[in-house]
Order: C-alpha cells, then sequence, then structure tokens
C-alpha cells in the first residue's frame, strides 16, 4: 500500500468526509514517487521507470464509494502521466490522465494530485502510465471492493490474489521505440512475458524471478488477472485446474468454467479456482495470441501454483495453452462472456439508439524519406490517423482554446470497400489531424468497429475512457448493417471497457453518453497507437447543474 503524503492534515480530510461523503466512505490517500530504480531479469540488470522503486506498482486498495488521492511526483527524466484504466472519472476527466488528452503530462521535478471518487464500481482494474511506452514498467492493479455488507455474488474465496501479465524488453523500451520510428519500421517485439513482473524459469537466470501462489487443498482462491502487456492478446492457463470466470473489467459476469482464459492488453478477469487436485506444484501460463502471420513473442512466461506443504524440489507439470493461432477457441471464449445481468446489477442496454457510429480500422504506408524503405507506417480510423495535440483536448474543450482539434470526426468511412476482402496496399486517402466526434449530452451511441485488409487484417483490443459500453454482436467478415443487427445480444450482453476487434471481423458496442468531457478511444496495442489508431469523443455539457464538467484543479500540470 502506498504510504501517505503531507501537506494537509487528517483532521481536515476527516471534517471533509463528514461533510460530503456518507459514513462508510473513506478518504484513501496514495505517494507514487516515479524513480528510475536498476532491475535484473534475464541474467543482466537495466534502469527502467517504476513507482516508489516497485515493478510492478503498488496495488491500490479501495472500497466502492471511497474518495481517492493519489500524489504522483516525477523524479524521472520522462514526463509523466498515469491514466487510471477503467475508473469512469464521472465529470472529472482532469483525474483521467492521458497526456494531452485530458491534460499535459507531469514534467520532471513536478507533482499532480490524482483527485476522484469511486462511485458505482466494484472488482478489479488497474492504472498505467500514459504516456510514450512508459506503461512497459509503470503499472499496477487498482482493487475496489464492494460496500459494506455487498458480499460478492459467488462464492467467498479464502485469498485473493493479483496477477499482472507483462513484458520484458533487454533494451531500453523508449530507444526501441525511437529506432523504429526512425527506420520506419515496427520496433523489435519484446524478449519476455512476466507475471507479475517476473519471466519464470523457462527463461535463463530466472529460477529466484519466479511468481509463486502458496495454496492450501479443499479451499477457493480468487486471482484477479490483468493484461499489462503492450501489445500481445494472451491466453492464460493453470496446469490441472479450470477456472471459473466471474468478472470482466469490474464488471459481475454470468460464471462459467474453462480451462483457458483469452485477455487482451487492458482488460481484467477475475477467476475462482478451486484447489481440488492432488497436491504438487502446478504451473500457471501465459502466452500470445495472434492468428494472423505477424511476429510476436511467442515465449511462455510462466509463475508456480503451490499447494502447502509440498517441497519445491517437487517439479512443476505445464498445462495445455491453446495454440498461439487457435481463432475458434478465441471467437467461442468471446461469446461465453455475459453479464450477470440479476436484480441487483441489472445490465442496462440502450435499445434505442440516437447516434449509430461505423469506423473502420486500417494501416497505411506514408513516404518517409529518412526511412529504412522510404516509407513509415500509419494506423487510422476512418481513414484518419489522429495527431496528438500539444495541450488537453479537456483543456481546449472547458476553455474553448481555438485551433487546438476539429469535432468533425466523419461517423463513416469516407469511401466505402470490401473492407476484409483481398489485401489492399493503398491509404485511401489516409488524412492525419487531430479530429474528434461531438457527443450530445444523454444521447444513446452504438459503434462499430471494423477491421479491414488494409495492408493486413489482425485483431485490436479498443478501449474507452470514461464509459463502460456493452458488447451487444461481434462477427467475422464485413458488418452487415440489415442482417448483423438482428443478431444482436440486447438481452445480457457482457459490459466492459475494453474490447477485442477480431482478426478480419468486426464488434458492435452500446453506451450512454451521461459522462460529459473529452474520452479517448484507442487501440490498446500500444504500437498501433503510436501510429496513430485513436480519436476522442467530446461529450457535452447537459443541462442540470450535475451535468457538465467539473472546473479543473488549480494545480494542472503545466503544458
Amino acid at each position: 500500500m502506498g504510504r501517505a503524503f503531507s501537506g494537509f492534515t487528517f483532521v481536515f480530510f476527516a471534517f471533509l468526509g463528514f461533510i460530503f461523503f456518507p459514513a462508510e466512505a473513506a478518504i484513501k490517500k496514495y505517494q507514487f514517487d516515479i524513480q528510475v530504480k536498476n532491475v535484473s531479469r534475464l541474467c543482466h540488470a537495466k534502469p527502467i521507470v517504476t513507482v516508489n522503486g516497485r515493478f510492478p506498482g503498488p496495488t491500490i486498495y479501495v472500497r466502492e464509494g471511497d474518495r481517492v488521492l493519489i500524489n504522483v511526483t516525477n523524479h524521472a527524466q520522462y514526463n509523466m502521466s498515469i491514466h487510471w484504466h477503467g475508473l469512469k472519472q464521472y465529470r472529472n476527466g482532469w483525474a483521467d490522465g492521458p497526456a494531452y488528452i485530458t491534460q499535459c503530462p507531469i514534467q520532471t521535478g513536478n507533482s499532480y494530485i490524482y483527485d476522484f471518487n469511486v462511485t458505482g464500481q466494484r472488482g478489479t482494474l488497474w492504472w498505467h502510465a500514459h504516456i510514450l511506452w512508459l506503461r512497459a514498467t509503470v503499472y499496477g492493479a487498482f482493487v475496489i471492493m464492494p460496500k459494506q455488507g455487498n458480499p460478492f455474488p459467488f462464492p467467498q474465496p479464502h485469498q485473493e490474489v493479483e496477477v499482472l501479465l507483462g513484458e520484458w524488453w533487454h533494451a531500453d523500451v523508449e530507444e526501441v521505440v525511437k529506432e523504429g520510428t526512425t527506420m520506419g519500421t515496427p520496433p523489435n517485439m519484446s524478449d519476455a512475458h512476466t507475471i507479475n513482473g517476473k519471466p519464470g524459469p523457462l527463461f535463463p537466470c530466472s529460477e529466484k524471478h519466479t511468481f509463486v501462489i502458496e495454496v492450501e487443498l479443499g479451499k477457493t482462491y480468487l486471482l484477479r488477472i490483468v493484461n499489462a502487456a503492450l501489445n500481445d492478446e494472451l491466453f492464460f492457463a493453470i496446469a490441472g485446474h479450470n477456472m471459473t470466470v466471474v468478472e470482466v473489467d469490474a464488471v459481475y459476469a454470468k460464471p462459467f468454467t474453462t480451462q483457458a482464459i483469452l485477455i487482451a492488453p487492458g482488460q481484467t478477469t477475475n477467476v475462482l479456482v478451486q484447489a481440488n487436485q492432488v497436491p504438487g506444484r502446478y504451473f500457471m501460463a501465459s502466452r500470445a495470441f495472434m492468428d494472423v502471420p505477424l511476429s510476436i513473442d511467442n515465449k511462455t512466461a510462466t509463475a508456480i501454483l503451490q499447494y502447502k506443504g509440498v517441497p519445491n524440489t517437487v517439479l512443476p507439470s505445464l498445462p495445455q495453452l491453446p495454440a498461439p493461432n487457435d481463432t475458434e477457441f478465441a471467437l467461442s471464449y468471446v461469446k461465453k462472456l455475459k453479464s450477470l445481468n440479476s436484480q441487483q446489477y441489472p445490465a442496462n442496454v440502450p435499445l434505442k439508439i440516437d447516434r449509430n457510429l461505423f469506423y473502420t480500422v486500417g494501416f497505411g504506408k506514408n513516404s518517409c524519406p529518412t526511412c529504412l524503405n522510404g516509407t513509415k507506417l500509419l494506423a487510422s480510423l476512418n481513414n484518419i490517423s489522429f495527431a496528438m495535440p500539444q495541450i488537453g483536448l479537456l483543456q481546449a474543450h472547458y476553455f474553448n482554446i481555438k485551433g487546438v482539434y476539429r469535432a468533425d470526426f466523419p461517423d463513416k468511412p469516407p469511401t466505402p470497400f470490401n473492407y476484409t476482402g483481398a489485401p489492399l496496399t493503398v491509404n485511401l486517402g489516409t488524412a492525419t489531424g487531430t479530429r474528434v466526434s461531438k457527443i450530445a449530452f444523454n444521447s444513446t451511441v452504438e459503434l462499430v468497429l471494423q477491421d479491414t485488409n488494409l495492408l493486413t487484417v489482425e485483431s485490436h483490443p479498443f478501449h474507452l475512457h470514461g464509459y463502460n459500453f456493452f458488447v451487444v454482436g461481434t462477427g467475422i467478415g464485413n458488418f452487415d448493417h440489415d442482417k448483423d443487427p438482428k443478431n444482436y445480444n440486447l438481452v445480457d450482453p457482457i459490459e466492459r471497457n475494453t474490447v477485442g476487434v477480431p482478426t478480419g471481423g468486426w464488434t458492435a458496442i452500446r453506451f450512454r453518453a451521461d459522462n460529459p468531457g473529452v474520452w479517448f478511444l484507442h487501440c490498446h496495442l500500444e504500437l498501433h497507437t503510436g501510429w496513430g489508431l485513436k480519436t476522442a469523443f467530446v461529450v457535452e455539457d447537459g443541462p442540470g447543474t450535475d451535468q457538465s464538467v467539473l472546473p479543473p484543479p488549480k494545480d494542472l500540470p503545466p503544458c
């Protein structure tokens, strides 16, 4: 747990809490010191950016209804911002964190207090750096316990364990990115996957860099799994043990049992595991899913589930992970995910839609005389590759600063074509610009994300800041505007904040635009985000006094 920061007295905070918060709410305070520290993995050490010297960083523990204050002090050479992934931040985009979207980053030597309430959410989320590729090492879990007296809607576990899946590079990650940008090619892939920052004993010099969970026979454990990897969707399994999925992205799900899960970057999954096997040592394993012939880090990270009393000399057994290109497993797993949709936790799916959006996901090449092949890669939504501004979009929106962005992002692609047909190598007139879509307050939105075969098809995990959404449909091939909506699940679709668009396919999501502000929409593969696969929604203020963006804090980081 982070250490409390000074500057306000406990009495003052207690007084605030007494006035503004219900009796059970608390004020949780953390100090995040952004520090560079030497860390050893895979036989050598290198300096990495950390929070409080830890990799992964500290877990935030709060309860639904709490107020959270996290003072981030930047001692590193890079500008820094932290995003609280999946926190809705109602009216309070100032605490959302993506650099140059809601605000400018925290400069070296400066501090900023992220101040927000946790309202109507409980479960596993996470936090991470939201600038450059710094989330390679700057990330941690964010655990929201239910309100007092509200038990889990599944058997109470004996113990809860955070399991963070990540990646590791031998080289400095920012140098890897710079080299790729200079050459106009994808940066080098990671050298290892990790589980809680450790690659496991299948890698050299990694016996001591292995995460271990000790369990007792007959007891049940809740694993809070986070995919913090930059660029890989991952399979995860435990040898000899089934898992029961009970929650995704901090939303309770209809429980189902599976031998493996699929989890995309940005997503979280809670599973129950029963320690009901012959006492021994069992590998937990994570490996990438990629169903197109692209280069990925396909090495397997491992951790150990060890029964109490079993000696460390017992060799663990490996689980049967799906094949790296097992599309059938991926699609069938996603279909099993459904909202609990109980009386206490209803699925309030928008049935009448005010705004229909159709966004194509594509790649392209632009001329680059200094690059290796004379071209550089870019990515786009509706043929627009997003250009990052030099001032926060929310600041520009709130203070009505002209010339920062254009609110004319098209609702559909300018040129319809056979999106998933034969590979196309043309750009179809890809433009670059800071263009966003303006959304009326409280309107209902359906967004269809369509993969395309521009250069290649590929799966894409998309994250929408400030909102959860319902995944009402998904399919392979081109979305059919007449036929496919007839097969939507409008009863109990899964609700989440990050969704995978399948390779050569489409995904349809719905949400109500009831959170005013500027909210980032982007692919959570850092590689694609850097190439421009992103945009933002400007959700207008509502008419009510509590339906507009809150005033910014006085200590907003300068640009």
